[in-house]
């Protein structure tokens, strides 16, 4: 049972954090804030500014709260 609850680390892709950052602070968005427009918690996105990792739908959702395309907060794709 414990082992159905577990993150999978496979499942996580890398996000460009300085990024994510400079979007956030250009658009003038605490973590509250962003996470608000995103459907997410601040916990998550404080995790994923500190880790460099995010689930793919969560990437997708942080895009859509930013008004940029996924692929700008994967490294490689600027």
């Amino acid at each position: 049972m414990l082992n159905s609850c577990r993150l999978r680390i496979q499942d996580y892709v890398e996000v460009n954090v300085d990024r994510l950052k400079a979007l956030r602070k250009k658009r003038v968005l605490a973590l509250r804030e962003l996470g608000e427009k995103a459907g997410v918690s601040k916990d998550t996105i404080s995790r994923i500014e500190r880790t460099g990792k995010a689930y793919p739908s969560t990437i997708r959702k942080l895009a859509n709260a930013l008004g940029v395309d996924p692929s700008e907060l994967v490294p490689g794709e600027e």
